[in-house]
């Protein structure tokens, strides 16, 4: 973050493309500020721009449904990523070594409230993200393409 806040995006690709390259080194797991959390990898087209990209992200996993959550540390916009998946949601998931075609869909309402409340259980910082803002934090399921 900068001194006024903002999200600084050129540290902020930085430190993606360092992650990103460590995933796919280690087959998935990496450390740092991930150390011993599950990691997805997923890759987006540019809302605007039409430009590839790849965001990692901490999923919440419930057996064959994966979810990732539009937090972006608790600031009070939405991440650039979640703009892209909501404008086109056909999108390719790194999941630890297996790589899958997968549609996001947004959740809403009861369904997103009863998904958030698991991640905040097991990953208690997305709890403080919500705190930190009074937007809702959008929940994104990953579903899987064919099933």
């Amino acid at each position: 973050m900068t001194d006024n806040g903002d999200f600084d995006m050129s540290t902020l690709d930085d430190m993606n493309r360092n992650v990103i390259e460590e995933f796919r080194e280690n087959g998935g797991k990496v450390g740092g500020l991930f150390e011993g959390k599950p990691l997805v990898l997923v890759h987006h087209v540019g809302a605007k721009s039409g430009v590839k990209r790849i965001a990692p992200l901490v999923p919440y996993v419930d057996g064959s449904r994966t979810f990732v959550f539009a937090s972006l540390g608790g600031a009070d916009v939405n991440p650039a990523w979640y703009h892209n998946v909501v404008t086109n949601p056909d999108v390719v998931v790194e999941l630890g070594s297996e790589t899958f075609a997968a549609t996001a869909r947004v959740l809403s309402g009861g369904e997103r409230d009863d998904i958030y409340a698991k991640q905040s259980a097991v990953e208690p910082q997305f709890a403080e993200y919500q705190s930190k803002t009074t937007r809702v934090i959008p929940v994104v399921e990953l579903v899987r393409s064919g099933g």
